[in-house]
């Protein structure tokens, strides 16, 4: 059954309108009395029935409210250094599928893609889009949120207090991933940073681990592709907090 953002209303009903309604009546060609699924990024989704098509909105009744534990009980955030071609695409695509928070795009000394002013916002708009398309094929009920293009300065307030930090870092010798996360709280979010091609230079990963307490982590013997690394580390942490597997 068709699934779709949607604004709850009064009276037991809720609306389907802008690009949803399009998709709806234009591309789905639904009409009056068939049944939809939707969702208001809260947690809950409705099974609804389409009772009146407007111009601008679809108006459906209530049949039943649920609230599917579907998302992960651990909240996980990537964060990732931009990175050239359809790379932050396909990594935004797919995290969201297993289960991602959030994903915070971050400018770094060796990213190649540069983004600033309106084309920034609109890339990130594009984000947003494929991450919300992610979420409805994989029936989530919230769909993460994309943030604008953040600076290393920005990070302290971006994410909660409590945050618990990661930095994927190959030249880690030291700690294991696995004794790492023993340490962490999973009610707490966890935010994983991940490099651009090239990865992280020397004084980002000190800037991380003085500013934000970030643990540095090794992904094993082998150089890992950016958007290999931040799926590997994506499904490791929701692996090991029960949350996939």
């Amino acid at each position: 059954m068709h699934r779709f953002r949607a604004i709850a209303h009064n009276q037991g009903c809720f609306l389907i309108t802008g690009d949803e309604l399009h998709h709806l009546t234009k591309v789905l060609r639904l009409q009056r009395g068939d049944k939809v699924y939707g969702f208001d990024n809260s947690g809950r989704q409705w099974l609804g029935i389409i009772e009146k098509l407007e111009k601008d909105s679809a108006l459906c009744r209530i049949i039943e409210e649920e609230y599917p534990e579907v998302e992960a009980k651990s909240k996980v955030y990537l964060v990732m250094g931009l990175a050239k071609g359809d790379k932050m695409e396909w990594v935004i695509q797919k995290a969201t599928e297993l289960g991602m928070a959030g994903f915070i795009p971050l400018r770094t000394r060796r990213s190649v893609m540069q983004l600033e002013g309106k084309k920034a916002e609109d890339r990130v708009k594009r984000w947003q889009k494929i991450a919300g398309e992610a979420a409805k094929q994989s029936r989530r009920v919230i769909e993460p949120k994309i943030e604008q293009v953040a600076e290393w300065k920005d990070l302290e307030v971006m994410l909660p207090p409590e945050t618990q930090w990661l930095i994927a870092y190959e030249n880690e010798k030291k700690l294991s991933f696995s004794n790492t996360l023993a340490s962490f709280n999973p009610e707490y979010p966890i935010a994983v940073l991940i490099g651009p091609e090239g990865g992280f230079s020397g004084e980002e990963v000190r800037e991380a681990q003085e500013k934000l307490g970030a643990r540095s982590i090794s992904l094993g013997s082998r150089i890992l592709r950016t958007e290999t690394a931040a799926l590997a580390v994506l499904t490791m942490v929701l692996t090991y907090f029960g949350d996939l597997g």
